[in-house]
């Protein structure tokens, strides 16, 4: 059955290529419509093909030998030699089908109908009024070069022609710094730069200190690359490096990417910068540290003052021992982590930071004034990967995710939340591939897993997303729906939220469960009633008189709704931070809730339509 399968899978129609709009102008061509005579032969034994560029000259002339046009200045042209690229550009119909049949340095003329030039129906390219695109024509075409080209840009304005090929797969880009030998010439072969002696020129990337399309060219390519950079005048800007560019309708820019310095706008608007001062070894970024990684380095803490005062040196004051911290875990500062996380072992980087990611936040050495911006010199010596749990017996993984875990609490009590939650979730992942044996060892690890979403959703609820908490004591209450501090926890994610209906029936839902729950389920009751309350007459206040103003006078009754809204989200918050409970992750969660702002709709009617019947309305429902 299989192999009859099989066979009738192979007979199924082949999707077929999508046809292009070259291909159908081709199916035009008729008998006779285009003829070759060979002038003089070229070299080598390939032709061009699509996605080739072709730079060719090109004489027409009638039939009678009077030249139409050329682009060779002894026939009145510039004597500069057209440039398409074969399946990108618009050309005519005859040169589409004719010049692929070219070797390098020959010349041939092609006789064509109108319809194969500018005759043809349709024609994509342009012609003067005044060109004979009715006669019968030859075409004089000589095929200087051909070869494989990198559209840089869709409208063709900047190509590439790779010479030497580089090394690594990493391009320069905002704000790297780049050292380059750049010559230039014009389209007709006039040199007008050279850069190519003593010192490669140096400029950084994204700064407008090279013309727009080399910038474009140059960051296409990889270290040591040597190639030609065609740009047109569209993409020619001025630069210190071509103050002049009026008049050139295209230059050639001939470039060996030399060097280039991996410049990092870490945030993104220019306050943490890491520069490379010193390559490392491997590929960025695959052999970069990863998260829980322990690292080595060697710093220099600096201040960013006229001195560069120095305030700290692993190698003065640590007895020249190098510093060992694991990432992901807050122990030294954030814009620190942040840049080591992006270097190759045996780099060395120089990182500026501002205050808020370096000591603002973290304990500030005491010649550190509060506010400043300061500068590590670091060297990472290297890194040891996160431990592979593949292999290990069950006790040895839990082993490990309590280790994660403690240190998860650590971050909590810290106020790192998203950091605590990133360990919990580590090890959740790994849960995944965990599958105990024995019933004994599955309930420890229910256990476990359960205590991991809850903590996590305690760290959601510190950080205000109230939703977000709620999904994750869902998962809890999944596994195990009586599971009296889920309720609790999803409860308080319920109040927080403005959801005082669902909070209810979870602090109602535990007394059920478990009756020595009830003096924590109770007190959260209580709390919710107030807050109801406050929230009705928030929005009591709010509503008198709202009808009877006059149309004029909404907008200010919009503010003050408003101004309202805004008050009752913050006792929303105040209230829920003053919790704390038995039920709460003790000693690791205090059930203090940073909670966002509580939902227009949630402010209007949090009370099923009591709010409504106070004011004297009338709740419909349509069926």
């Amino acid at each position: 059955m299989a192999v009859e399968e099989d066979a009738a899978q192979s007979y199924l129609p082949s999707k077929k290529k999508s046809e292009s709009e070259d291909d159908k102008r081709r199916k035009k061509i008729v008998p006779g419509s285009l003829m070759k005579a060979l002038m003089r032969p070229g070299g080598g034994e390939s032709n061009p093909s699509d996605g080739d560029q072709v730079i060719y000259h090109c004489t027409v002339r009638t039939l009678d030998g009077v030249v139409v046009d050329s682009t060779r200045s002894e026939y009145g042209g510039k004597g500069i030699p057209i440039r398409n690229v074969l399946g990108k550009n618009k050309m005519i119909l005859g040169l589409l089908e004719g010049i692929p049949t070219m070797l390098k340095g020959e010349v041939a003329m092609f006789k064509m109908k109108p319809q194969m030039h500018y005759g043809e129906e349709d024609c994509p390219v342009p012609v003067p009024s005044s060109f004979p695109k009715e006669d019968e024509l030859h075409f004089e075409i000589e095929l200087i070069d051909f070869s494989k080209a990198k559209v840089v840009c869709d409208d063709l304005g900047v190509l590439k022609k790779v010479i030497d090929e580089g090394q690594g797969w990493e391009s320069p880009r905002e704000p790297y710094e780049v050292q380059a030998w750049i010559s230039a010439k014009t389209a007709d072969g006039k040199l007008i730069l050279s850069h190519t002696e003593g010192e490669p020129y140096f400029f950084t990337f994204g700064k407008s200190e090279v013309p727009k399309g080399l910038e474009m060219g140059i960051g296409t390519m990889a270290g040591k690359e040597k190639a030609v950079i065609y740009v047109t005048k569209q993409y020619l800007t001025p630069s210190p490096l071509l103050p002049e560019i009026e008049g050139y309708e295209e230059i050639h820019f001939e470039v060996e990417l030399v060097h280039f310095i991996q410049v990092r706008d870490v945030l993104g608007d220019g306050r943490l910068i890491k520069r490379r001062l010193q390559d490392g070894k491997g590929e960025f970024p695959m052999d970069c540290p990863l998260h829980d990684s322990l690292l080595r380095v060697h710093y220099k803490g600096m201040l960013l003052n006229e001195k560069k005062t120095v305030f700290y040196d692993t190698r003065v004051d640590n007895q020249g021992e190098p510093l060992e911290f694991s990432s992901g875990e807050g122990m030294v500062p954030e814009g620190f982590e942040m840049c080591v996380r992006l270097m190759l072992p045996g780099e060395i980087a120089l990182v500026t930071c501002p205050p808020d990611y370096a000591y603002d936040k973290f304990s500030r050495p005491a010649n550190v004034p509060e506010g400043a911006h300061v500068a590590w010199e670091i060297e990472l010596l290297g890194f040891e990967m996160p431990k592979d749990w593949t292999g290990l017996n069950f006790q040895s993984i839990m082993d490990e995710a309590e280790k994660i875990r403690v240190t998860g609490n650590r971050l909590f009590k810290e106020g790192k939340f998203e950091l605590a939650k990133a360990k919990y979730e580590k090890v959740l992942r790994e849960f995944n591939h965990v599958n105990p044996q024995t019933d004994e060892d599955g309930k420890v690890f229910l256990d476990t897993r359960n205590l991991l979403h809850l903590n996590v959703a305690a760290c959601f609820l510190k950080m205000g997303e109230c939703r977000k908490s709620i999904e994750a004591c869902n998962k809890v209450l999944d596994a195990t729906p009586v599971h009296v501090k889920a309720l609790y926890r999803r409860g308080m994610a319920y109040m927080a939220a403005g959801d005082f209906e669902e909070a209810r029936n979870d602090f109602q839902m535990m007394i059920k469960i478990d009756k020595s729950a009830e003096p924590d389920a109770t007190a959260a009751l209580s709390k919710l009633k107030k807050q109801e309350q406050e929230v009705e007459r928030k929005a009591l206040k709010q509503f008198k008189g709202l009808f009877d103003k006059k149309p004029g006078e909404i907008s200010e009754v919009q503010i003050e709704e408003r101004a309202a809204v805004d008050e009752i989200s913050g006792e929303n918050q105040k209230n829920s931070e003053g919790s704390s409970s038995e039920w709460d992750e003790s000693p690791d969660f205090p059930a203090a809730v940073a909670a966002p702002p509580v939902g227009w709709f949630y402010n209007l009617w949090p009370t099923g339509g009591r709010l409504f019947s106070a004011l004297g309305f009338q709740i419909c429902t349509v069926l």
